[in-house]
């Protein structure tokens, strides 16, 4: 049994709610009143003093994390060594997995700008977390492992990680391809030099194409730029722009003084 005995406010309410929402079974008790004989995990506030009976395990929770001491009540119970691995399928839109011990206790699929970020706030106190990374969609690969600091990373071969989906199931690939990556051991890696090649060039600059206004694709090295993760699509098509510009105005000025040479003559 989970027994919640806490008397600040915040962190009750909020890991009540989280127990609920997970449709865990628990109780809740006032410090120092009788425990149930059934007590296998108790949560407390953290820095609370409280008696808790020999054998049960604590938890101690925080008012913005609660569903993280959650996830840590639910891995003890489980018997789980209540380690954070998150596994990220790599893409424009990567699928983000996160699992303590054997159990997926959050998933994301959010832009690749903000995969950093959630690792970041994921492993916010976590006991010995890894990242595990696909090894495909080599350059948003890289670029996430370099947003990416103080957490061991593993590049892990994401061959055959992407399942079979069946009806209803479209859209979840990543996510899914993100859960089987986090329990594949991989090859731990500081960083990922890339050199893009001319068809990943080629794709970033259709995309270039398809995201401007007046159908024009960016240059190579602009296209490089995007592919280091120096710019965003949008970046180097605003700088492509200000070129354009500047060579048209000055072509329009070297015009102007032949014809003003002409003219003198």
């Amino acid at each position: 049994m989970i027994v919640v005995a806490t008397e600040d406010f915040e962190v009750y309410h909020g890991v009540v709610n989280e127990l609920r929402d997970r449709g865990v079974e628990f109780t809740t008790i006032e410090p120092g009143d009788e425990w149930p004989d059934e007590a296998e995990v108790a949560v407390i506030a953290a820095g609370e003093s409280v008696e808790i009976p020999d054998g049960v395990a604590v938890v101690q929770a925080t008012p913005d994390a609660p569903r993280q001491a959650v996830e840590s009540v639910i891995s003890t119970l489980r018997g789980g060594d209540g380690r954070t691995v998150i596994g990220i399928d790599p893409g424009e839109r990567p699928g983000v997995a996160i699992l303590n011990g054997d159990m997926v206790v959050a998933a994301f699929q959010v832009p690749a700008a903000e995969a950093g970020e959630i690792v970041r706030r994921e492993v916010e106190d976590a006991v010995n977390p890894v990242v595990r990374i696909g090894d495909g969609a080599r350059l948003v690969g890289a670029r996430i492992i370099d947003d990416i600091q103080s957490v061991p990373v593993e590049l892990v071969d994401e061959t055959g990680t992407t399942p079979y989906l069946g009806s209803g199931a479209r859209g979840m690939g990543d996510v899914l391809a993100a859960v089987n990556i986090a329990r594949l051991e991989g090859e731990e890696i500081e960083s990922r030099t890339i050199e893009p090649t001319a068809g990943e060039l080629q794709k970033i600059k259709d995309r270039s194409r398809e995201a401007s206004d007046t159908n024009r694709a960016i240059s190579e090295g602009l296209a490089r730029r995007v592919a280091s993760g120096a710019l965003t699509v949008e970046e180097a098509l605003a700088e492509h722009g200000s070129d354009s510009e500047a060579a048209g105005d000055q072509q329009h000025s070297d015009t102007e003084q032949s014809k003003q040479n002409s003219a003198d003559e």
